[in-house]
């Protein structure tokens, strides 16, 4: 797990990183979310040994970064917004020379290549040239070598950036089995409709600080305050309009299909399956009923314009 106490990176008269504490644990992959100069870069680099923070305790898996450096690199795997790469190999060569770095013996290589290729969807592109890829393919190239040696926790800045709709499939694919595998990702990028997707958590920063962090519907729920439900009506609309309507929790209701209506609902679970029990009883027919999670972009918003403490 990651657990980052009081940090504060200066550089010189400029405070990137202001006493920000937070906790990753064992299967989140927590979005670290801001805009550009929030300080989400300084703190990965800080967390890699890579910045030597001004005061602030950083530990990775239980290991004190500032005291065994070399300890944490072997645990953590980093692939950083535009990263170097070799362009005068091919891409299986390119993989297999991180491999060989990682200790890896040249049959565990071989597996190693061939199954971290077939992974970001690059087997076709195993004898391509690096230097002829596409900025997305260079990013799915990263994202396997970033992940050959297994490592525990992953830090990844900006990995969607320029990879096509294939790719992010791909890229949400990989990161929920490594939730599942317990593995800690914290995942930094602007591109938020898309970490809505497979986040689990959420950090917000903000001029070197956190906003806001935790579970995302926990956070949702403190600062937005309600619930979207999403409802598919098959017949009867105009009484639901008017059962919905009528319901002083529920706000204003939005079409977004042919048979498909949202609206926010303040009220728990409870509240909401009384709500769908009137509209069953008196004769409206439903073929779905469900709380829809909220989008990142809205939730980022609403802090971005100072409407909480």
């Amino acid at each position: 797990m990651i657990r980052i106490k009081d940090l504060r990176v200066d550089y010189d008269d400029l405070c990137a990183v202001r006493d920000l504490s937070l906790e990753v644990g064992p299967g989140e992959v927590c979005g670290l979310i801001g805009p550009n100069g929030a300080g989400k870069t300084t703190t990965m680099r800080a967390m890699l040994g890579l910045l030597e923070p001004t005061y602030g305790e950083i530990e990775v898996m239980g290991v004190d970064v500032r005291e065994r450096p070399k300890e944490v690199c072997r645990i953590i795997g980093f692939m950083p917004d535009f990263p170097p790469v070799y362009e005068d190999l091919m891409v299986w060569e390119f993989l297999d020379l991180f491999a060989a770095s990682y200790g890896l013996s040249p049959s565990q290589r071989r597996h190693a290549v061939a199954d971290h290729l077939d992974l970001v969807g690059l087997t076709e592109k195993r004898e391509a040239m690096v230097g002829e890829l596409s900025r997305g393919m260079r990013q799915r190239m990263m994202l396997a070598k970033t992940l050959i040696p297994n490592p525990h926790v992953l830090l990844l800045d900006e990995p969607a950036s320029g990879i096509d709709p294939q790719g992010r499939i791909q890229l949400k694919n990989i990161l929920r089995r490594l939730a599942e595998e317990k593995k800690t990702v914290l995942i930094s990028s602007h591109i938020l409709a898309e970490m809505n997707e497979f986040c689990t958590s959420v950090a917000i920063m903000e001029r070197g600080r956190i906003v806001v962090a935790g579970r995302i519907d926990d956070v949702n729920q403190r600062i937005l305050g309600d619930t979207l439900l999403s409802v598919e009506v098959l017949a009867e609309p105009e009484l639901f309009h008017g059962i919905v309507g009528a319901d002083d929790r529920a706000g204003p209701i939005e079409r977004c299909g042919e048979d498909t209506y949202e609206f926010r609902f303040r009220g728990d679970a409870r509240a909401a399956s009384e709500l769908l029990a009137a509209l069953v009883q008196q004769g409206v027919r439903i073929s779905a009923f469900a709380r829809k999670r909220d989008n990142l972009e809205d939730l980022f918003l609403k802090v971005g314009s100072k409407e909480i403490s």
